[in-house]
């Protein structure tokens, strides 16, 4: 009986990791993976108790994109069928990007084409120094088309435009000085850095960090008018006049751990 393509864990009823299970292929995608990923999401996006998601990958990789066998099978289908493949990733990409709560990356390895898009929806990435980046698609005739909202985002136009186009390699270190990679470390040091991010956002107001998710999205590359501006003072009204907001203020006035912590 075949290993599942994902390893599932949930070492805390605020945690939740989701691991990557193709070490043989370097985890990489077909169409399996989209499907298990897509569920694994939507599950997890309803979770009421769930603060942070680990995603990761075993093995020597985080993930090397398409697989081949996957790809070889993909070479013969109509234009339909093409369509419809592509919306599935593109659908899959998009449950991860909707999650409510923050989702850690944990990259090492190699990272590259549909593995890209996976690192670009998570909020904070903390990545090995043995990383190395590719948007790949451009060597095989193709293009990052469904990763590429996602990617541009995250990197920036500039950068894109070069890396889109030109399908080089980068590094770890070039990936943080663009503002992809939050975090660089050592592959020893790796686990480690990820568990302080993971501890930080655990130990922060649920609901606070959940808006401050929401927040970003809905004010990125919005005009600063004056609906902006109500907009976000009738958002901190609303969660100062919370029950949590209430009580972290009181807590830290008071000296004491707020009851998200202590419960």
């Amino acid at each position: 009986m075949s290993e599942p393509v994902l390893d599932i864990r949930r070492p805390s009823p605020h945690v939740a990791e989701v691991w990557l299970n193709r070490p043989d292929v370097r985890n990489a995608f077909n169409d399996g993976v989209i499907a298990a990923l897509t569920e694994a999401f939507a599950r997890l996006n309803q979770d009421a108790d769930l603060r942070v998601v680990l995603l990761a990958g075993h093995g020597k990789a985080f993930c090397a994109g398409a697989d081949l066998n996957w790809m070889r099978a993909m070479a013969d289908y109509s234009w339909e069928e093409n369509r419809a493949d592509a919306q599935k990733l593109a659908d899959m990409l998009w449950t991860l990007d909707q999650c409510p709560v923050p989702v850690v990356g944990r990259a090492h390895g190699d990272c590259y084409a549909g593995g890209m898009g996976l690192a670009s929806v998570c909020d904070v990435l903390v990545a090995s120094d043995n990383v190395t980046f590719c948007l790949s698609e451009a060597r095989l005739g193709l293009l990052p088309a469904t990763i590429g909202p996602y990617v541009v985002r995250a990197m920036g136009e500039q950068a894109s435009r070069r890396y889109f186009t030109t399908a080089e390699r980068f590094s770890a270190a070039q990936a943080q000085a663009m503002g992809f990679v939050h975090e660089l470390c050592s592959l020893e040091e790796l686990d480690a850095r990820v568990a302080n991010v993971v501890s930080a956002l655990v130990d922060n107001g649920p609901a606070a960090v959940r808006a401050c998710k929401r927040l970003v999205r809905d004010v990125a590359a919005r005009p600063l008018d004056d609906v902006l501006r109500a907009e976000t003072a009738r958002r901190i009204a609303d969660i100062r006049a919370s029950d949590e907001g209430r009580e972290g203020v009181q807590s830290f006035l008071n000296k004491r751990k707020p009851n998200w912590l202590v419960a």
